[in-house]
């Protein structure tokens, strides 16, 4: 048998490639499907293929300067200049204690009795999609109550397939009201409260992505008052501090104001948008607890399910934002390019609406100028943004949402010109 086996393979050995037979596994992966593409990343590769040289791509969502190139704050630079000589050694698993610290004290203030009572466990996250996940994680393992989450209609399209990884319920809140591209502040209230008691309310803290369109702070007022009524638990997402107003005490107000108002509040903050650090992936998830004990309970079992998540975050962009955040100077500096930053945005946001006017549009184009941060609901309908790509070049989003970031001087005008044009 064994004579009969060998004769066989040296056959086989000897047949030409050409005329051999491959025999192959059958795939493990042919139930995969192709998934659909990213609605986002979409826009920027059809722009990319457009030759016309007025094109604007305002899908992107970063921090562009007036001539249309990437932006790279100064006081970043600066404390990168003295980062790279620093060792790769690795953080601890709830990251850097400088960090973390500088990042709790930026988002509940200075004097919080948060802080000072070390009721809070802050730890840092890869950026803000990471700190949500490592909060959705604690909540689906440790949550006592309803494991769902209300988000706002509509909210960031990584907030539905992050939470349902984690294995929470997702239901909605209404919160955006097309007929005036403002906010629902009846349908809000309304919805709040009809949700069952010890569940999670998801809350964007400022510039409200993707509609930027925020409560006044009577209407955050009367939300906490009802959050606290029905006993419900809420989570905000954090990610442009300092960025939307150009005020990080303004844009963190409706968060600080539930906190004073005695709610243990989950928070999850990004650096990515206010420090430019896009790449770095630099975040902080905090929870509010009852006393620093909880705390310490809390935090242990922070470090146990972070640990198999990705061991330990990366040191780089947080020793940045540390340095920015601790050191006078830099962070002087850092408040002045931020509000700069901001005050761009505001800018084109005014822009926009002038040069509107001035193409003869007979639109209320005021919600424009009443949203914040760095995107905006048009109000485009869907035909209207077809055309506006078609016959301008203009990409962006089906649902009207443009990244003001996008503009600049140069090609403001344009825009104006383009949006008239398919909505007289």
């Amino acid at each position: 048998m064994a004579l009969h086996v060998k004769h066989v393979m040296s056959r086989v050995l000897n047949t030409p490639v050409n005329c051999r037979i491959i025999l192959r596994p059958s795939s493990w992966w042919s139930n995969v499907e192709m998934g659909p593409p990213d609605p986002i990343l979409g826009v920027t590769e059809a722009f990319k293929r457009d030759t016309n040289p007025k094109k604007i791509n305002l899908g992107v969502g970063a921090y562009r300067g007036d001539d249309g190139k990437p932006y790279v704050l100064s006081t970043v630079k600066k404390a990168q200049s003295l980062v790279m000589e620093m060792d790769k050694e690795y953080l601890g698993i709830t990251g850097l204690p400088a960090f973390t610290n500088a990042a709790a004290e930026l988002a509940f203030g200075s004097s919080s009795s948060v802080l000072s009572d070390k009721r809070n466990v802050t730890v840092q996250g890869i950026s803000g999609t990471g700190s949500l996940r490592i909060g959705a994680n604690f909540l689906e393992k440790y949550f006592n109550g309803n494991k769902t989450i209300y988000l706002p209609t509509p909210t960031w399209g990584n907030h539905v397939p992050l939470f349902k990884h984690a294995g929470l319920d997702i239901q909605w809140y209404k919160y955006y009201k097309p007929s005036t591209c403002g906010f629902d502040v009846e349908g809000a209230i309304e919805d709040l409260n009809k949700i069952p008691e010890h569940s999670i309310v998801m809350f964007h803290a400022c510039a409200h992505n993707p509609t930027g369109v925020d409560p006044k702070p009577e209407q955050w007022k009367e939300m906490s008052s009802i959050c606290k009524k029905r006993k419900l638990l809420p989570f905000f997402d954090m990610a442009y501090q300092g960025f939307a107003s150009g005020d990080i005490d303004k844009d963190a107000a409706a968060m600080r104001m539930f906190v004073a108002d005695g709610h243990n509040i989950l928070l999850a903050q990004s650096f990515a948008k206010n420090m430019g650090l896009y790449g770095e992936r630099v975040g902080a998830f905090s929870l509010v607890c009852s006393d620093q004990d909880e705390a310490a309970r809390v935090e242990s079992q922070l470090k146990i399910l972070i640990r198999p998540l990705y061991s330990n975050p990366p040191c780089n962009g947080a020793r940045i934002a540390s340095m920015v955040l601790t050191d006078p100077d830099l962070k002087a500096s850092w408040l002045a390019e931020v509000k700069g930053m901001a005050d761009r945005i505001i800018s084109m946001r005014e822009q926009l609406v002038e040069n509107l006017k001035k193409e003869g549009s007979l639109r209320n184009w005021s919600h424009i100028t009443d949203q914040i941060g760095m995107f905006c609901f048009t109000g485009l309908n869907s035909e209207e943004v077809q055309r506006l790509t078609q016959d301008f070049s203009v990409y962006l989003t089906k649902d009207g949402r443009i990244s003001v970031a996008g503009l600049s001087s140069g090609n403001v005008g344009y825009l104006a010109h383009a949006m008239h044009e398919v909505t007289k």
